[in-house]
């Protein structure tokens, strides 16, 4: 089965180079990416992400040494490892903020996220913005959440941040509890010089802050 030790040895070295680039904990480092690969942001509102070619790459390489590194079933392998690659940060930050994690590094947060904005009038803006958290840790966690623009423009115009004006937003989970967050304010946005007039946003990005502590998700 195995053709070359070194290879194949290679190729996991890569792979958890590739892993550790880009590891999905403590902040979601896919924010604002606009093209992927796997799990490397190879485009996002600055341009070209340099690290994220380069982990692009470094995987394609990883994925040539494995087939190297065998005999048979290539195909077969490099379709398991790349299921496997993709799904094993997530499990393992499940199984750290299960086991380890406090305070907020053990909130964790689907992505399922929306907010919606409506002009009632010339200064003033409806917004509306439902998300759910969940604490793994056995203590109840208290912290403030703010909102991030999930694709900042380069004109400055404010999205889903606009529900900062009313924030941040002090929130409270139990232990080993979820709660569904619904947040609804009337914004003052006079002294906003671009923002959203109507539009409603999907997996809202945000951010749990807790003193000097913040986290990206």
């Amino acid at each position: 089965m195995i053709k070359s030790k070194l290879a194949l040895s290679g190729s996991v070295i890569i792979l958890g180079v590739c892993m550790y680039l880009f590891f999905p904990f403590p902040n979601n480092v896919m924010i604002g990416a606009r093209t992927t690969f796997m799990s490397f942001p190879v485009y996002d509102q600055d341009g070209y992400s340099l690290l994220g070619i380069i982990g692009s790459v470094l995987f394609v390489i990883a994925m040539v040494l494995l087939v190297m590194g065998i005999k048979k079933y290539h195909f077969r392998t490099v379709l398991i490892v790349a299921i496997v690659y993709a799904l094993l940060p997530n499990l393992l930050v499940s199984m750290y903020q299960e086991t380890f994690a406090s305070g907020i590094a053990a909130v964790s947060y689907g992505g399922d996220g929306k907010c919606s904005f409506e002009t009632v009038a010339g200064s003033t803006s409806d917004g509306e913005c439902t998300l759910e958290l969940k604490n793994r840790s056995n203590e109840a966690v208290s912290f403030k959440l703010e909102f991030i623009d999930s694709y900042p423009l380069e004109d400055g115009t404010q999205m889903e941040s606009l529900m900062n004006l009313a924030g941040p937003f002090s929130i409270s989970i139990k232990a080993n509890d979820s709660t569904s967050i619904h947040l609804k304010e009337l914004l003052d946005v006079s002294d906003v010089p671009r923002h959203v007039e109507n539009g409603t946003f999907s997996k809202v990005h945000i951010k749990l802050i807790d003193g000097d502590t913040s986290r990206t998700l």
